[in-house]
């Protein structure tokens, strides 16, 4: 088939390279190069740097909204729009441009965490399970009706960056399974009951509240895991905490246990992979050799 693909993060990334290895990619589009670095220079998307590798034309226009950048999109004559994580609102006319329309592959169990950040807010919520939805887009936020879904369990130590990967992985087999029955595939509209939606991570929500309960704070840990980080404050300095589980024992919010266990407001959580100001992430045992951490952190 004939593609136009629509996608800006690593997400996206071996999406489209499923895609380019099995049907004819016409065009990529992502969002502009972006300043990064020290320096502030331009740095492209995973996307836009993968796509110019595979030697695929590139488009990233600003806005997809105006009537040239509409009259481009549809004389490519694609036949199906594929979308995932593009960053832009597609307008009708860019919806209804491709022969099939565009299918967005959404990283949730659709009605459940419509919206920026299902991942993320998946674990920080202790669902058990979450997946990845084949979407018919429609102008509505992530209301299409799905054409195909996909589960996959939520591990007890598993991070937003581990489910991210394995995610994209399960969204690039269903997305080539879908445009191979796309003719049988029957759209079933979402059910009103369940919607919620994925709200964007705010960093406010990132310090750790050790009078919450364990297992809630272990949630969110893992969550916002490996950006924008959950952080305790020690002594000034902003520590990261990366990975966890719960742990036994109990005492007074923040106490620290034991290496790098602390007491929370109903349990406690073992801190297993953290990253001081300008480190890298280390293991409780290389953080703490050299490190006398106080009686009490948060």
């Amino acid at each position: 088939m004939k593609i136009v693909f629509m996608g800006t993060p690593e997400f996206s990334v071996p999406v489209l390279e499923a895609l380019a290895a099995e049907h004819e990619v016409i065009c990529v589009y992502c969002q502009p190069p972006r300043p990064a670095g020290r320096g502030k220079k331009e740095r492209p998307s995973p996307v836009q740097a993968r796509a110019e590798a595979l030697g695929l034309p590139v488009r990233h226009p600003r806005s997809l909204r105006n009537d040239e950048a509409q009259a481009e999109f549809a004389a490519l004559g694609a036949d199906v729009g594929v979308v995932v994580a593009y960053g832009l609102i597609l307008p009708q006319p860019i919806l209804d441009a491709p022969g099939h329309g565009c299918l967005n592959i959404h990283a949730s169990l659709l009605p459940r965490w419509r919206g920026a950040a299902p991942i993320h807010r998946a674990i920080m919520a202790g669902d058990a399970e979450t997946g990845v939805c084949i979407m018919q887009m429609e102008a509505g936020l992530d209301t299409g009706p799905v054409l195909l879904r996909r589960a996959t369990p939520i591990g007890d130590e598993e991070t937003t960056a581990d489910l991210h990967d394995r995610l994209s992985r399960i969204g690039a087999e269903a997305i080539l399974e879908a445009l191979a029955r796309l003719d049988e595939l029957e759209p079933a509209p979402q059910p009103e009951d369940g919607v919620t939606y994925a709200e964007k991570i705010d960093k406010a929500e990132a310090r750790v509240d050790f009078a919450r309960p364990a297992v809630e704070v272990c949630r969110l840990i893992r969550g916002l895991s490996p950006f924008p980080g959950a952080w305790v404050e020690i002594e000034g300095e902003r520590l990261k905490l990366l990975r966890c589980r719960l742990a036994e024992g109990s005492g007074a919010p923040g106490q620290v246990l034991d290496g790098l266990t602390v007491a929370c407001g109903d349990g406690a959580v073992e801190i297993t992979l953290a990253q001081r100001q300008g480190k890298r992430p280390m293991t409780a045992g290389e953080l703490l050799r050299g490190w006398q951490l106080p009686a009490r952190i948060g």
